[in-house]
C-alpha cells in the first residue's frame, strides 16, 4: 500500500495532476450513469481547479476544463432542478 502524507497541501505540479486525476474520475462516473458518485467528485474537482492561479489552470488539457465547465453549468448548476425532487 502507498504511503500517504496527507498533512501537507499540495503545490504545483502536483496538485495539477490531482486536478486532472479528478476530472478524470468524475468523467468516469458520468459515462458509468453513477450521477450521485459523480456530483460529489465533481465538486472536489471543481474545488481543486478554482484553487488554482491562472498560469496553473492553463496546464490543464483543454478537453479537461470544457467538460468540467460545461458540465457544472448545464448539469449541476443554479437553474437546474435539484435531483429527485419530482418524485
Amino acid at each position: 500500500m502507498k504511503n500517504k502524507n496527507n498533512d501537507k497541501p499540495l503545490t504545483g505540479t502536483a496538485l495539477i495532476k490531482e486536478t486532472c486525476r479528478r476530472i478524470r474520475v468524475v468523467r468516469s462516473y458520468w459515462d458509468a450513469h453513477n450521477k450521485r458518485a459523480c456530483r460529489g467528485e465533481r465538486d472536489k474537482a471543481l474545488a481543486l481547479y478554482e484553487s488554482l492561479n491562472e498560469t496553473e489552470r492553463e496546464k490543464v488539457p483543454q478537453v479537461l476544463r470544457v467538460w468540467l465547465r460545461y458540465r457544472s453549468e448545464k448539469y449541476f448548476g443554479e437553474g437546474r432542478t435539484p435531483p429527485g425532487g419530482g418524485r
